[in-house]
This record gives structure tokens, sequence and C-alpha cells, in this order.
């Protein structure tokens, strides 16, 4: 089968990054002072001022043109604007472009539950509930988690993210700037040290640790201030985002699951970043073997439009009409694009494409890990991957200042970068991304380090 998806050529878009005026460029500039203006303080970490994009390529308003290594957060997965996505989404709109998904009835709301029901982990009935975003999405699990079991507390991890809203920002222990000045947050959430082997909190080695970071839950925390039987969920990342791409040992989320069952508390898997090939399969949770009771999703669902959802077993539904509802969630534009997103990731093998180009670019970060020792480690799975920058292998001092020149010094050859971590640089282009592509941006990248560290 011809892939239709895997690169569409834009106007006089080139094929590599060309960077013709140093960015910002006077377009971009104009922008940039309108933004910084009128709009609300936000995370912006690169002055580009996009103007089209296609593939994984963007180009700016000044005629620059980028290799893309972020996917708009690990949104676009099949690239910027995919023919069959967008082909699928103009049908759409020129149908029905909304009508209330939680109080009326369509085809293309009911089609793609029945979709993620089939394609999310676990042989047993289940059931979805679509919202606007990630942060939506984990808002949408902490109240079915409660709903259904009727317990209170929650439990999540230092390092994680789950989003930005009340409800979600209670769970999120990323960093400082997430949470100061938002006190008083939901009560009840218990915060632990998660697997963060590179940098453990309790100075213990795997595997001689014995997953301690796991059964200190059973053997310390439920023992002596926290009531396993008030917990209605564990929320989990199978591999931190925000807090630095960190891939925990194999044995880590399945003593977790253990542990859960043992006391009746749910598991809650944040696949918004991680999920839909990302990781070289289509949910992380399968690097591990576990099934979570509740799933959220998001992000690179729908190539790009705002959606997200909770896909949970069937006995955990809310089970009064109105107790949870979102008007905008399983819009039918969104769904469309999602339809077809699943589609192409499945007609065109991306989660194997995945899997493979991941095991590429994992050789390449560790070729430039033995040249240059800024880079104190080096992880991920799939094409969810990270380098951790210090100024000192042995003391592994974040190198932040570092990292974030690095990160403009890419921009201004022509590589989009993202930070996560306190120190760290994530690397997630297209799941369809030419190798020659993928190869000419870890060549920048080098090119970057070495203009930093020189």
């Amino acid at each position: 089968m011809e892939n239709t998806n895997i690169f569409y050529h834009g106007d006089n878009m080139s094929e590599m990054p060309q960077i013709k005026i140093t960015p910002p460029g006077e377009k971009a500039k104009k922008i940039i002072e309108m933004d910084n203006k009128y709009m609300m303080t936000a995370t912006k970490c690169s002055p580009i001022a996009v103007h089209h994009a296609s593939g994984a390529l963007v180009e700016d308003v000044d005629g620059n043109t980028y290799l893309d290594f972020t996917c708009g957060a690990s949104v676009t997965n099949l690239g910027h604007c995919p023919p069959t996505v967008v082909a699928a989404i103009k049908e759409q709109v020129e149908k029905v472009m909304h009508f209330a998904g939680t109080d009326y009835y369509y085809e293309a709301q009911s089609k793609l539950a029945k979709k993620l029901t089939e394609i999310t982990p676990g042989e047993f009935d289940k059931k979805v509930f679509f919202v606007n975003s990630g942060a939506e999405s984990v808002e949408a699990a902490m109240k079915c988690a409660r709903w259904s079991t009727q317990r209170k507390r929650f439990i999540a991890f230092i390092g994680a993210f789950h989003g930005r809203t009340m409800g979600a920002i209670s769970l999120t222990a990323s960093k400082i700037v997430q949470r100061n000045r938002f006190m008083p947050l939901i009560p009840g959430v218990t915060h632990i040290p998660y697997a963060y082997c590179y940098r453990c909190p309790y100075k213990l080695t795997y595997p001689d640790c014995d997953l301690w970071c796991a059964k200190i839950l059973d053997e310390l925390y439920f023992t002596s201030f926290l009531p396993p039987d008030e917990v209605a969920a564990l929320f989990y990342e199978c591999v931190q985002g925000e807090g630095g791409y960190i891939v925990p040992p194999k044995g880590f989320i399945p003593e977790l699951e253990k542990i859960m069952k043992k006391h009746g508390i749910l598991m809650v898997d944040d696949e918004v970043q991680a999920g839909f090939g990302r990781t070289g399969k289509l949910f992380a949770s399968e690097h591990y073997g576990v099934v979570p009771d509740i799933m959220t999703i998001a992000k690179g669902m729908g190539s790009g439009v705002p959606v997200g959802a909770i896909v949970a077993k069937a006995e955990l539904d809310f089970g009064d009409p109105g107790a949870h509802s979102n008007t905008y969630g399983g819009n039918l534009i969104c769904c469309a694009s999602v339809l077809a997103t699943i589609d192409v990731i499945e007609s065109e093998n991306l989660v194997e494409n995945a899997e493979k180009l991941g095991k590429l670019a994992m050789k390449r970060l560790f070729e430039l890990y033995d040249k240059y020792e800024i880079i104190g480690d080096v992880r991920g799975l799939g094409l969810m991957t990270a380098t951790e920058l210090v100024k000192d292998r042995k003391t592994k001092e974040y190198a932040v200042q570092e990292r974030n020149a690095i990160v403009e010094e890419a921009y201004k050859r022509g590589l989009l970068l993202l930070p996560c971590g306190k120190s760290g640089i994530r690397y997630i282009p297209p799941l369809n991304i030419p190798e020659d592509q993928l190869h000419r941006g870890f060549d920048i990248l080098e090119d970057a380090i070495k203009a930093v560290i020189n």
C-alpha cells in the first residue's frame, strides 16, 4: 500500500531545513510583540512564528524552514496536516460541525467510542467519555474514580505531569512554577517518588534495590499514615513526560499493579503524551503488560484537533445522567479526525515504524553520549526519547543554562526542540518521519551541542 501520509509537500517547502534569516525575523518579531501585549504569559520556548507546516517540516513567517522534533508537544504524530486526516475533517465540516454529543447521538462518536474500546488494553467491557484535552481527561478520571469507589484519596508521583486545571494540577508534581500561588489544591493527594533510576531519591541502585520505590507504598505508607481503603486511585505515567521522559525499570509498573489490586485501588494510566504509537507500542502500558482500570488519552489521537477521552472498565461508568458532562467532548470534527488518525496508524504500520525509528534515534543519541560529556543520560521508548544534560557526570549537576542554549542553537540551525525535566531535551519527531530527515535532525543537534560546549 502506498503511503500517502509520510510527507506532504507544501507550496514551496523544501524537504530539509533552510534558515534564510536568523530567527526571529522581522515578521516574527511583529507577531511576538503583539502576542506579548495581548496574550497572558505562557511557556514559549522558541521565537518561532509558524506560517505553514507539512510532514516533519515547519515554515515560519520569514521563510525559514525547520525540522520539527516536537510534534506540537507529541500531538502531530503523523506529521503536520496529514492528507487523509485533513480530508476527513473537510468532509465532516461540510456536514455538521457540532451537535452536543452528551445530549444527542451521532454515528461518528459512537463509532469512535467502539474503536477505542477495541484498541486499548484489556479484554473486558469498557466505556468511553470524550473531552477536549489531556487535563480534562485527567479531571474526568478523577471524578470517575471517586464516583465509582466512593473513596476520596489519590496517589500520584513526584515528577508527574497530569495537567494544569485545579484537579489535574493537584496530581502534577513536575515543576514548582506549575503549583506556586495556586493553593489550596484538591485535598487528599499523596505524592511519592517515581522510579527515576538515574537520580534515585533513595540513593539505591537497580536491581539491588528490589523495587523499593514501589514496595515502600505497602511497607511504609499504607502502614503509617495513608489508609489504603480510603484511596480511590493511583495516577501514573508509564513514561513520565514533562518530568523528564523518565522510563522506569520493567518490574516497577507491574509491582504497583500488584499492590493496588491487593487494596482495591484503581490504576489510572495517563497515556496523554505516550499513547497512539509514540513509544513503539500503541499504548505505553503494553511495554509492561499492565492493564489499567482507567486510561486517559489525548494529544496524538487527533493529529492536532483538541480532543481527549477516558477509557474505563464499564463497571466504573457514572451511574447518574449528568454526574459528569462536557459540551464539546466528542465533537464531530474531532471524532472524524481521530478515526482517520487511527486508520493511518493501523494501515501504515506506524507503531512498528516508531519502534524501528526509535532504535535508530537511540543509536544516534548514544553516539552523542560517547562523544560529549555534557550528556549525562540517554533514555526513551520508541520515538519518545530524551537526553539529560549535566555539568559533570559524577556529580550530575543539572546543566539548565547549557540545555537552554542548545535548544536555541538548534532552532537557529533549523531544528525545533522542547525541554523536559530540569535539564532534559526531548526528541519526538513524527512516527513516519523519513530516515534522512531524522538523521539530519540529529546532525543539527550535534552542531548545536558543539556550539555551546566549545
